[in-house]
């Protein structure tokens, strides 16, 4: 039977990774400071030149200077922005400091994490969401939700929220204050996007997805079409892209309601998509990836090595990075559909991965933040000391945020390059 819904799947380039780069790892060279809670911190890119890494929400979010723009005055010259971002370099490579501090006094799964301009933001199942600056101090608990928050996305200071309780909500990150709350979904609130600063996207294990004005908080749309739970969105321009638990992945118009396409063809559940406009990635259970073309709805290649789940995807430019439940992160090639790096990252399942220009970094359930180099596929370091289990990892040019579990206690840690 074959996996396409047309012509046959022997047309399709289906690909294994098998060769694995050396790995070396250097010392951490982290200097540990027990004090008030932090985020980690993110890589710049050392190449001269190059745009700087940016955490994925500061890419959607213009408002406010960023932290290290308000700490360290703008490199004029070529010389002073060389040994910048050697200095960088340098630090994630082998020094930095971390602050680590405590988020509850028991064990609590995070179940969101974002990096802006001006906030850290830490959803996690006992309905809380935690606000800090972005240096770790605590500004404030956004508290309203009244079961698991599983879903949040951050616009300058409004953020909106969902979970278990099936209401969407909208707050002021400035002043804590709970703006809407957007009733709709009969399930929990799984993911969530926003694609400009009135417009948010929800998506629910009730099937479907709305469309918020949160203005207004009126919603602009239903959109019904998938079979299962919606688990994945991602956004680019007036385009959605939804993976759910139904084997199928859609691709939506945000300013018509309605579905364009439907992406059939995994044998089992979509867990994570990754979408750039012109090409769509999905990861299965059914331990695949395949890559879809948006405008005809085609599937372009299937993507194979993963030996479970595919639940982390990031695509950049011509190269997709994936983790699996397999412990293991591969880097792909989108121009050749190829495999180019086989990384065995992790002794369990990969929580976190998000790469830049440079590098890659992964959290794992066996409580190991690494740093790889994107190019030659090669350890470089590890960050911070080993933890019972990572929830989440972000970072962007000076920094990185880890939440994991130490000690029963679940504690944020800030790690600065700079």
């Amino acid at each position: 039977m074959s996996d396409e819904p047309t012509g046959s799947a022997a047309q399709l380039p289906r690909l294994n990774s098998n060769h694995s780069p050396t790995s070396a790892t250097s010392p951490s060279g982290l200097l540990f400071r027990d004090t008030q809670p932090s985020a980690i911190t993110t890589l710049g890119n050392p190449t001269l030149g190059l745009p700087r890494s940016r955490s994925l929400d500061r890419v959607n979010t213009v408002s406010g200077l960023s932290a290290k723009a308000k700490r360290r005055p703008k490199a004029m010259t070529y010389r002073s922005h060389f040994k910048q971002k050697y200095q960088v370099e340098t630090a994630w490579r082998v020094g930095g400091k971390v602050d680590q501090r405590q988020i509850t006094p028991d064990q609590g799964v995070v179940t969101s994490l974002h990096l802006t301009d001006k906030y850290i933001i830490v959803a996690l199942d006992n309905a809380k969401i935690h606000v800090f600056d972005t240096e770790g101090h605590h500004l404030r608990c956004l508290q309203g939700h009244v079961m698991g928050v599983w879903a949040m996305v951050p616009w300058g200071d409004v953020l909106v929220s969902g979970g278990c309780d099936r209401d969407v909500r909208v707050w002021n990150m400035a002043t804590g204050k709970s703006l809407h709350m957007l009733r709709g979904h009969t399930s929990t609130v799984r993911c969530l996007k926003m694609c400009d600063s009135k417009t948010a996207i929800s998506g629910s294990r009730d099937t479907t997805l709305r469309i918020w004005d949160i203005e207004t908080g009126i919603c602009k749309h239903v959109l019904v079409g998938h079979q299962a739970s919606v688990r994945c969105l991602e956004i680019h321009g007036d385009l959605v892209v939804s993976g759910s638990y139904d084997t199928t992945a859609r691709i939506w118009s945000i300013s018509e309601g309605r579905c364009l396409r439907t992406l059939q063809g995994h044998f089992s559940q979509i867990y994570a998509v990754a979408f750039d406009g012109k090409r769509v990635a999905t990861g299965s259970l059914d331990t695949s990836i395949r890559v879809w073309n948006v405008s005809d709805g085609k599937c372009l290649a299937i993507l194979q090595g993963h030996t479970s789940l595919v639940g982390q995807l990031q695509m950049r430019n011509d190269t997709l990075v994936t983790g699996g439940s397999d412990g293991s992160v591969r880097v792909w090639s989108l121009r050749t559909f190829s495999p180019i790096h086989r990384l065995a990252a992790h002794d369990n399942s990969v929580t976190s991965l998000q790469f830049d220009d440079s590098r890659i970094v992964s959290g794992g359930s066996d409580g190991r933040v690494k740093v790889w180099d994107l190019a030659h596929g090669n350890l470089v370091r590890e960050l911070g000391q080993p933890a019972e289990a990572v929830w989440r990892v972000v970072f962007e040019d000076e920094k990185a945020v880890v939440l994991a579990s130490r000690g029963g206690k679940t504690v944020m840690e800030v790690c600065f390059h700079d």
